[in-house]
């Protein structure tokens, strides 16, 4: 198996309490999700609670978006946020994500981190394309998607 890890932040001009609500309701991603903009035609679902612990979210699109579901497991406002990611295409897998809030100076310190482990096919496509450097900048765009929303909620 090869376990990695993703992980970029960013300081966002907004106070947490503006920021993690943000990312606490999986309807306020379509505002600053890196991922939006791969399909146009993606078809998504809510279910469970509106945000929180239980909410929940489900996509399926073309080739490049893929499918799967998100499951918010954690949330303690206004300090962090763990979702359970699973992808059901184009590959299989489970990484676990979280989001962490921190204040730091006017503004709060975001830090996006994605885990999991390359396995069977997976490992193999490891052995060509690093993880970190695939996901890694849509990591950064979404980061800086969700300062200015953060940052215009505020205006």
């Amino acid at each position: 198996m090869a376990p990695f890890t993703v992980t970029r932040n960013a300081l966002i001009p907004a106070a947490p309490s503006d920021v993690f609500p943000l990312v606490n309701n999986f309807h306020e991603w379509t505002k600053w999700s890196p991922w939006e903009a791969v399909d146009p035609k993606l078809s998504r679902s809510y279910s469970g609670n509106e945000s929180g612990v239980g909410a929940k979210y489900a996509w399926s699109g073309n080739n490049k978006a893929g499918a799967g579901t998100m499951e918010i497991v954690g949330s303690e406002e206004p300090g962090k946020i763990d979702i359970r990611l699973e992808f059901t295409k184009p590959m299989k897998a489970v990484n676990p994500t979280r989001f962490t809030f921190a204040p730091e100076g006017d503004g709060t310190r975001v830090t996006w981190t994605m885990t999991g482990e390359n396995k069977g096919l997976g490992k193999i496509f490891a052995l060509f394309m690093n993880m970190d450097k695939m996901v890694g900048g849509d990591f950064e765009k979404g980061l800086a998607a969700l300062s200015a929303v953060a940052t215009r909620k505020n205006s």
